[in-house]
């Protein structure tokens, strides 16, 4: 193909998904007409469909739209299957009252710290636990204003401080539930370097060895930062907010220790099973979908035994496939981002920025693949708000352009992953931020300058950390 019209398409479609990205606009349907469009300019330069044993319908108008079908029934039987799952279980978890009970479990020892400096790190961890549970960042930071917030307000924690803990609390807790992992797993099992990698694997083999260093170190650097910012400004912060009441959760000490530990026990059941085959060399292997599955199960029984109907619990069993619906856009963004990578390769693109990454290889700058991708989703992510978006996107050339780079794709999923998870946080047109100023009634502008040390400090560290073990 013409090199003028290879660039000059992908430059045009590129700019028309970073200008939705950055417009908060749902880029999945954009991602699909220019994928659509890229496989088009390709079949007229004679490339066809860069889509591996590919049989079109006939008919090649048709063709790009069998691509699509055929991507959704691949995603759908794979990663997109343990999505579903994990939605379903979630909001399963939300019906049946469970995760108001880890909320109330977790959160209750605070209040009885006076000290307003020592709760800023403890807060700050524990938001990060409890993102394990509820992972929408917006979420969670509206139950935390609403249960720890007045507790930090009441220790003598200025409205600041408090808000910029909050609208950073969820990060980068390494977990398998995780959509982002999920995916990244998928992906890389595809390959023969990778074979039989699950997301079990990938997270605690490699995600948690950076992400829980770098939660510990913005915890500490939250606690200077924010004594700093303190001291800098000496206003007079006695100003409240009206927040709504705590929801008291009732039962016994049983009732609430198991129903506190429902939601995260897929995630308990999958370190057993890791500790289990690396320590014990026992031969048991539990997928998130089993692990889920049993979970499942399992709360089922507890809320017979709770309600003492069965005919009352077996109905809250409906929200679990409801629930499932529900994750339907992440899977769709997915197939959308392989589209466009398709799109792409249809046109010679993708062949082009390999050769151009073999030149890295061997030159010591394998760093360079990682830094550029990282670079690039902070810009997505400050302009847009959007923290995953672009991680998504990319997911179907990662191991395309490290294996070009000579470098392991681990070294540049853990960094562009965990970096646009960290700085959302600090983008004054993110959902969180803006739930959060609001809340307090402070600018967007005011939270970012809270929340910038320690959001930026944590992607540097992760960043140097992840170029020192996987590089």
């Amino acid at each position: 193909m013409n090199p003028i019209i290879m660039y000059g398409s992908a430059i045009i479609a590129v700019s028309i998904v970073i200008y939705m990205l950055i417009k908060q606009m749902d880029i999945k349907i954009s991602m699909f007409l220019m994928g659509i469009v890229l496989m088009f300019v390709g079949i007229a330069a004679g490339n066809g469909i860069a889509v591996k044993d590919f049989v079109g319908t006939g008919a090649v108008w048709l063709d790009p739209l069998l691509a699509i079908a055929q991507q959704f029934q691949q995603t759908l039987t794979s990663a997109g299957f343990i999505i579903l799952i994990l939605g379903g279980y979630s909001a399963y978890m939300t019906a049946i009252g469970a995760n108001d009970v880890t909320v109330s479990v977790i959160t209750k020892p605070v209040s009885k710290i006076k000290s307003a400096y020592i709760l800023v790190p403890i807060v700050f961890l524990l938001g990060n636990a409890l993102s394990l549970v509820i992972p929408s960042a917006s979420n969670l930071a509206i139950i935390l204003l609403a249960t720890l917030y007045p507790v930090m307000r009441k220790a003598g924690m200025s409205t600041l401080t408090a808000a910029a803990v909050i609208a950073t609390t969820a990060t980068v807790m390494p977990t398998p539930l995780g959509g982002d992992n999920v995916a990244i797993a998928q992906e890389l099992a595809k390959y023969p370097e990778y074979m039989g990698m699950t997301v079990t694997d990938y997270v605690f083999r490699y995600h948690a060895v950076i992400s829980i260093p770098t939660i510990i170190l913005m915890a500490v650097a939250h606690y200077f930062w924010q004594k700093f910012m303190d001291k800098r400004s000496k206003a007079n912060d006695v100003d409240e907010v009206e927040l709504q009441e705590v929801k008291a959760i009732e039962g016994g000490a049983l009732y609430k220790t198991v129903y506190a530990l429902l939601p995260i026990f897929p995630i308990i059941l999958l370190i057993v099973t890791y500790c289990l085959q690396t320590f014990a060399g026992m031969n048991i292997n539990v997928n998130v979908e089993v692990a889920t599955m049993f979970s499942f199960a399992l709360a089922i029984i507890c809320d017979v035994i709770k309600r003492k109907s069965g005919k009352q619990a077996l109905q809250q069993t409906e929200t679990f496939f409801k629930g499932m619906g529900g994750a339907m856009p992440i899977v769709a963004l997915l197939v959308a981002a392989t589209i466009f990578v398709t799109g792409l390769k249809s046109i010679g693109l993708i062949e082009a920025l390999q050769d151009a990454m073999m030149n890295i290889q061997g030159s010591g700058l394998g760093f360079v693949l990682p830094l550029i991708l990282v670079l690039l989703t902070a810009l997505i992510v400050l302009l847009s708000g959007s923290g995953t978006a672009l991680f998504y996107a990319m997911v179907p050339l990662m191991v395309a352009l490290s294996t070009a780079a000579g470098i392991s794709a681990i070294a540049v999923s853990i960094p562009m992953g965990l970096a646009g998870n960290l700085l959302r946080a600090v983008s004054p047109v993110s959902a969180v931020v803006l739930i959060v100023a609001g809340s307090v009634k402070k600018s967007p502008l005011e939270i970012v300058r809270r929340t910038s040390v320690p959001m930026i400090a944590g992607v540097v560290f992760m960043f140097v950390l992840s170029m020192i073990l996987f590089l």
